[in-house]
């Protein structure tokens, strides 16, 4: 008896026979194991009926546990129909990302500069703030060969800017070439309808969103990316951006590339700016921890244990993220 085994969801794909009706070969498979069930109502299910209905046996959560972490960035977003967010960030020792005047290039190795631009191909959206935009200028693209700015065949993220009140200069770098990298600012009705305008006719795709005080809601924000079919981000960000994020409750991983080096100082920048925590209860657990050694460096990443208290406490306070 031949059996297949796979960490597919079992949907119909739209059409056409039962795969297993005929086997991968020349023996006619009669049981099939599937991982898990994909929870889109649409299709959740219907592979599964037609493979049954054919006469197939077909087992269902086998691995499951194992199925759901590879799928997790699809699963979060077919729960919270919001993208699934990776704050990203290169710091020293001591977690610190730039230096009191805001310099930041380069903290980390090539080696660990070249696997950012791998993660950034694999996300549909880079964000960061206005701040960054005005400090760095930066061009948030993938780069895979020699410098170049984007490789032959490379699908460009959207890039997206928090910017409540419409700072970004027009000749900004994020502004430029958005035929290949479309370039998305989520403001504000604090910018003047002039500027929107003006950007909009640049090409540049603006969303006026409500506000938290005076700051763009942040959770509006991932709302509005999640209807545009946006699974998927990778957080740039400065320290109150990273902040204002985290502790709203909306970071699901951290991918923290880490150099062997300490900078100090009352005034650098750390990772995380924002509100001064009083209380050790106020940590947030990071769980799945995983390290990998890029050159000099080190990548650790992990995912968020979000905590019910959060994400109201943070929305009182407003932090200021663009």
């Amino acid at each position: 008896m031949s059996k297949w085994r796979g960490a597919g969801s079992g949907n119909s794909g739209g059409g056409g026979r039962p795969g297993g009706a005929g086997g991968p070969g020349r023996e006619r498979v009669r049981r099939i194991v599937l991982a898990m069930r994909d929870p889109n109502v649409q299709v959740a299910g219907r592979g599964i009926r037609q493979l049954r209905r054919a006469g197939l046996s077909v087992d269902v959560g086998c691995l499951g546990k194992e199925a759901a972490q590879l799928n997790e960035v699809y699963l979060h977003w077919m729960k919270t129909k919001r993208p699934f967010v990776v704050l990203k960030a290169a710091m020293t020792l001591d977690g610190k990302i730039a230096t009191a005047s805001g310099e930041s290039q380069w903290i980390t190795g090539a080696k660990a500069r070249a696997h950012v631009h791998q993660l950034r191909s694999q996300v549909d959206v880079i964000a960061v703030g206005v701040e960054t935009v005005l400090k760095d200028d930066p061009q948030l693209t993938v780069r895979l060969s020699g410098g170049q700015r984007s490789a032959t065949g490379v699908r460009q993220p959207v890039r997206l800017i928090v910017d409540s009140r419409l700072r970004t200069p027009y000749k900004a770098r994020v502004l430029q070439g958005i035929e290949q990298a479309p370039t998305v600012i989520a403001t504000t009705k604090l910018a003047g309808p002039r500027k929107v305008e003006r950007l909009r006719k640049m090409g540049v795709q603006v969303l006026v969103l409500p506000r938290k005080g005076n700051r763009v809601s942040l959770d509006k924000c991932l709302q509005a990316l999640g209807n545009m079919g946006i699974v998927s981000m990778l957080l740039e960000g400065g320290s109150e951006l990273n902040a204002a994020f985290l502790r709203a409750g909306l970071v699901n991983r951290v991918a923290l590339y880490v150099a062997p080096s300490l900078l100090g100082g009352q005034l650098t920048k750390g990772l995380l700016g924002g509100p001064s925590p009083g209380r050790l209860a106020e940590i947030l657990p990071v769980s799945n921890l995983q390290v990998q050694t890029l050159g000099e460096d080190m990548l650790v990443t992990g995912n968020v244990v979000s905590l019910p208290f959060v994400s109201g406490r943070i929305s009182e306070e407003g932090m200021r993220v663009g």
